[in-house]
């Protein structure tokens, strides 16, 4: 047996420490944060929906999305689990395709990008869709929104669009109606094509033709015509200004035709129209007379009327020589409240007959479409009775009773004719009012005035 002296040993143990420290063992490398994602990029229609994805990463990871049209369920996960994320995306309104990044973060701070590109359709958007205009013709605008090159057709020889093409973007374009001349109203339809798509529009056309009533001639008329003009003729008319309150507990202010920018009277294509308009704290609106006035005859006009709860539009007269009210007489020819949408109705009002004592004579009918189409609204008034008409069929009668007692018949002298658009009061705004509608447009084709042969 081998001897080893005592004072070898320490020398052979830092040998065999030597040896140790010189294996050929590599050193352990701190292990790269890995993120895969599957897909790595997503390109989806115009759609509202739902895609998916799936993460590994092997680090604890969460994910994000830049953009609110696009959300992200669940938002994260742990390391070494694959984890399906799924993606909801709204509808894309937008003229062009939008971008959504998805940031997936690892807790050490790795991040990796990835995108949902949302495509868009065709779009074309029209700013109006159907429109009126009187028979002497005359413009009309519309503004075209799109993403896309558009072409108008159609018109059918008397309405014409220009421009007639376009791009993308928006675009003023100007219908063009040439003069009616014909005795009916005409309609015509154009059509905005584009790839994958069209929008139609309709333009209506009234006729100024002259129907006259038999037994009775032409003596004052308004066609609201002149191109010259963007208000009435005040040589024809007079504005009433009252404020708040006045009468009925109307709610409106009525003004002279305009209140700074704001016009609650004005003429253009063919057409009279009276605004009833929402100014700071108040409504303002208008209210005008004919200076001339008439002992019997045949009265009507061709009327759109407004849209609203608390729209109050009349076509009616009051007597040139004003009396205290209701002694003086007053003929409604055409009245209608917009919680009571296109019932049109025709009254009376005297001394015996009146309803502030429930007295009052008045006839009511539903008038189909009268807050979307023009109608004719008629009065015959005679030393024998007033009759009111619509499109030529009788609604109200109320026979003189020739007993010659003003309380019962204070019609035998010259009246005005009335256009006015009230808003609210005891009557418009019996059930409410609805703010949301203002500003409401009480229309006029034309007033005309016939007398006996």
């Amino acid at each position: 047996m081998l001897k080893i002296p005592l004072s070898f040993i320490p020398w052979i143990c830092l040998a065999l420490v030597a040896c140790g420290n010189s294996s050929d063992e590599p050193k352990q490398e701190p292990t790269a944060t890995t993120i895969s994602v599957t897909p790595e990029a997503l390109t989806v229609s115009d759609a509202a929906g739902t895609s998916t994805l799936k993460i590994l990463a092997n680090a604890d990871w969460s994910i994000t999305s830049d953009a609110d049209w696009c959300t992200v369920f669940p938002s994260g996960g742990v390391k070494n689990q694959t984890v399906e994320i799924s993606l909801k995306y709204g509808a894309n309104k937008d003229l062009g395709s939008r971008t959504a990044l998805l940031t997936v973060a690892a807790s050490d701070g790795t991040k990796k990008n990835l995108s949902l590109t949302q495509t868009h359709a065709a779009s074309v958007q029209l700013s109006a869709t159907s429109f009126t205009v009187g028979a002497q013709g005359g413009d009309m605008k519309v503004t075209i929104v799109s993403n896309t090159a558009w072409t108008i057709t159609g018109g059918d020889g008397w309405c014409a669009a220009s421009p007639a093409s376009g791009a993308a973007g928006e675009t003023a374009v100007v219908l063009s109606a040439a003069e009616n001349t014909g005795a009916a109203t005409r309609t015509t339809s154009l059509t905005v094509a584009y790839d994958g798509g069209s929008q139609p529009m309709t333009v209506t056309q009234l006729s100024d033709v002259v129907n006259t009533p038999a037994g009775y001639s032409l003596v004052w008329s308004d066609e609201f015509n002149d191109m010259s003009r963007d208000m009435p003729d005040e040589s024809q008319w007079w504005y009433e200004v009252w404020n708040p309150g006045y009468v009925n507990n109307e709610l409106q202010r009525y003004v002279a035709g305009k209140q700074g920018n704001h016009v609650t009277a004005e003429q253009a294509g063919g057409l009279l129209r009276i605004h009833a308009i929402k100014v700071g704290n108040e409504v303002i609106s208008a209210r005008i007379n004919t200076r001339e006035s008439w002992q019997y005859g045949y009265f009507e006009a061709r009327l759109r009327l407004p849209k609203g709860k608390g729209t109050w539009p009349a076509f009616w007269m009051m007597p040139k020589q004003d009396s205290a009210w209701p002694a003086c007489g007053e003929i409604d020819i055409m009245e209608e409240v917009g919680y009571n949408p296109n019932y049109t109705s025709s009254s009376i009002h005297c001394t015996a007959y009146n309803h502030t004592i429930g007295t009052q004579k008045t006839a009511e009918r539903l008038t189909a479409g009268a807050q979307d189409e023009f109608h004719v609204y008629a009065l015959e008034w005679t030393p024998d009775y007033i009759r009111t008409y619509v499109d030529g069929r009788q609604l109200f009668n109320f026979p003189n009773d020739h007993q010659g007692n003003n309380d019962t018949w204070p019609f035998d002298k010259p009246f005005y004719l009335k256009l006015n658009l009230a808003w609210g009061g005891d009557w418009g705004g019996a059930q409410g009012v609805d703010e949301s509608c203002l500003p409401a447009t009480y229309e006029i084709d034309y007033v005309r005035v016939f007398k006996k042969n």
